[in-house]
């Protein structure tokens, strides 16, 4: 999740970058031990200043800050994964992966068995339920795989010996190692694990947006993003929310091409054009339920995935964009907005199935 945002840390950046050589990344890269980097007797380099500048002046803080990264160990197979992530696949290669018999069964027993949370959730934040089972369903398949890294591992490795995503990753470091004064957050640190990005939970949340955006939803003091399905639901329906969700509207229709259509490229998943616009240059919303008219100014955008015939149009909308604010790929957002439309159906036919025996 998120794991493509930027965060403003200018001097940490600045800081690293004059200890990552090139040699010392082609070491990390090889797997070589990085203690013996003649520049720094530090385990891993950068190490003293990022846990002084997560201490902010507080002398035993730091020390505790400094001693949990002692015990952090670099993982070379995290750099692998991040060097190679999903999203750089093709839409008819993506597609498959999450929109499955087993996603969608398992989201219909998720929210089955988690109704009375999912209901909460959705009447406090205004989010549908079959998305946010959706999102839980792509990221760890309903708690089935949240992960198999220490989450002091991942960030270790990728805040100190992966410059690309250096500056990010060494702001949810810091924000890992200061859990400990947030009250509502009981976690060890040391055995906490999650995915190759640090992500935690059944929403899978990095450090910064278990901070800001992750809630008590069963009213017990503590933010359980693994166990407590009230807490993980709604979560999840907060980010949404605070993001700009906007309930009932659309979120994205496959465009309806007329014959004479010019060429319109893809916009991005902000909405930058309206649904006018793009119906007078020959790409209209479907006529479908729920969808704007195509003379409307809804704000819009055209998103075009490779398809298993070709190119796909699609005019996706504000809640579409929404989507993607939990991972930036266009690729990511449809794969939950199918999903999540997989889901409600199947638990439609399901409960009229049960209705009628």
């Amino acid at each position: 999740m998120q794991i493509f945002q930027t965060q403003p840390l200018a001097c940490v950046a600045l800081f690293l970058a004059s200890l990552l050589s090139a040699s010392t990344y082609a070491q990390a890269q090889s797997g070589l031990p990085q203690a013996a980097v003649a520049v720094s007797t530090e385990k891993h380099p950068g190490m003293r200043a990022l846990a002084k500048m997560a201490a902010e002046g507080d002398v035993k803080r730091e020390a505790n800050y400094l001693a949990l990264l002692e015990g952090a160990v670099y993982q070379q197979s995290i750099i692998d994964a991040i060097s190679r992530p999903a999203e750089g696949k093709a839409w008819k290669d993506y597609r498959p992966i999450f929109l499955t018999p087993a996603r969608i069964s398992g989201g219909v027993k998720f929210w089955r068995e988690n109704r009375a949370a999912l209901a909460h959730a959705e009447e406090k934040y205004k989010v549908p339920s079959n998305y946010i089972v959706a999102i839980i369903g792509v990221e760890t398949l309903y708690g089935g795989n949240v992960g198999k890294f220490r989450v002091l591992d991942a960030l270790t490795t990728l805040a100190l010996y992966y410059p690309p995503r250096a500056e990010f990753f060494a702001g949810e470091l810091r924000q890992f190692l200061k859990f400990s004064q947030v009250p509502t957050i009981k976690l060890d640190a040391t055995k906490a694990v999650g995915s190759y990005a640090g992500a935690m939970g059944l929403g899978q949340f990095i450090p910064t947006s278990y901070v800001n955006y992750a809630v008590d939803g069963d009213g017990d003091g503590i933010v359980d993003l693994w166990q407590s399905k009230s807490d993980i639901t709604a979560s999840v329906a907060n980010y949404f929310n605070v993001h700009g969700w906007q309930y009932g509207a659309p979120v994205v229709a496959r465009a309806k091409i007329a014959p004479l259509a010019g060429a319109v490229l893809d916009t991005g998943v902000l909405p930058t054009t309206t649904v006018k616009a793009l119906a007078k240059l020959g790409y209209r919303v479907q006529n479908t339920p729920g969808q704007p008219n195509p003379k409307s100014g809804t704000k819009a955008s055209m998103i075009v995935l490779e398809g298993e015939l070709g190119p796909e149009h699609f005019i996706s909308f504000q809640n579409f964009y929404v989507i993607t604010r939990y991972n930036r790929s266009p690729l990511y957002a449809m794969a939950v907005h199918q999903l999540a439309g997989e889901i409600a159906r199947e638990m439609q036919r399901t409960d009229q199935q049960s209705g009628a025996q």
